[in-house]
């Protein structure tokens, strides 16, 4: 997927958006700073900002970085987005003089949570649109991953047989969460789902709007005759006979198949896939899995030569979704057209 620009209208509503967010936490630090120092005096209400407010802040921040990097952030940042404000959100609160400020006291402290939590996801869509990946999605489904190969691997080697039930439950949970908000994933099912609905449109319509086919004429009619003539009898042309009366006739012989040279060559067997990706020095093509460039080069070659007259790129791609090969539309005429540029320089 191409990199993305934002168009000066989105630029426009996200920095409307980003200056709230900021407000909230210059406000929410403002606001424990005056709640702390009635109670604790000025200099004991900026260590609380700096240690609550401040440090969220620090924290949003190394959050944001990393998102607008394209990087997942580590699990600790997460928490001390939360951690730090909650403790700031108790010790305001005992410094509230009676009840009713209470709330208002312990509430204040979290604006500065909610406004980096919200800058660090804006900033992460943001990150998608662009670059088309998210980071945060990837590490969690690159755990999840591994952690099933290991549960999967433990179920079937493992000794004790209670261990081993215990890794098959836990791996039929995790395969609960394998794509789990994966964007791209999202994307390319999509796409070969448009893709197949688009051929089966195709060929439904082609059913449809196909017109017959009319007989071709193959010799010119016989004239008729004028009323009262008699039709003339042709005589029949008949092969020649031996003195037996023995219809004399050439034995049926097949013709060999004749090279270059004009000397007879056994017939040629069918070149199998798996020969074809030998050649090309890749492995075998398989259905239903992602294929690298030259592998799809390689499938469509194998396609294109399994009948004759050659495939063209239509009936070939027909041959490509019908054998269960996964491609999209884009990268399959990419590689054909490599294809026929290979086939050019090599004649």
């Amino acid at each position: 997927m191409g990199r993305r620009s934002l168009s000066t209208a989105q630029k426009s509503v996200l920095a409307a958006a980003f200056a709230p967010m900021i407000g909230t936490g210059v406000m929410g630090g403002a606001g424990t700073y005056s709640n702390i120092s009635h109670a604790y005096g000025t200099g004991t209400a900026l260590g609380a900002v700096a240690a609550g407010e401040g440090a969220t802040a620090v924290l949003g921040l190394v959050l944001l970085g990393l998102t607008m990097l394209g990087q997942s952030s580590p699990q600790v940042i997460r928490l001390g987005l939360w951690a730090l404000p909650a403790a700031a959100s108790v010790m305001a609160a005992m410094a509230a003089p009676d009840a009713g400020r209470t709330v208002i006291y312990a509430i204040t402290p979290l604006g500065m949570c909610v406004s980096a939590e919200g800058m660090a996801f804006l900033a992460r869509r943001i990150v998608v649109h662009t670059d088309g990946r998210d980071a945060e999605a990837e590490a969690r489904n690159a755990a999840v991953v591994q952690a099933l190969a290991y549960h999967r691997a433990r179920a079937a080697n493992h000794p004790d047989a209670r261990v081993q039930g215990k890794s098959v439950k836990a791996s039929w949970k995790l395969a609960r969460k394998v794509g789990a908000g994966d964007l791209a994933l999202g994307t390319r099912l999509l796409d070969i789902q448009r893709e197949r609905l688009t051929e089966g449109a195709d060929a439904a319509l082609g059913g449809m709007f196909s017109l017959p086919v009319t007989p071709a004429v193959t010799a010119d009619p016989v004239p008729a005759l004028p009323e009262g003539e008699e039709t003339a009898v042709l005589p029949s042309v008949t092969a020649p006979r031996d003195v037996e009366d023995t219809q004399v006739t050439p034995p049926e012989t097949e013709p060999e198949p004749i090279g270059v040279s004009g000397a007879s060559h056994p017939p040629v067997t069918p070149v199998t896939l798996a020969e074809v990706a030998a050649v090309a020095g890749v492995t075998v093509p398989e259905a239903g899995v992602a294929l690298t460039d030259t592998q799809l080069i390689v499938v469509l070659r194998f396609l294109r030569y399994s009948t004759d007259p050659a495939m063209s790129y239509r009936h070939a791609v027909t041959a490509f979704r019908a054998a269960g090969f996964v491609g999209g539309e884009q990268r399959v005429r990419t590689a054909w057209g490599t294809l026929l540029s290979q086939e050019e320089n090599a004649a």
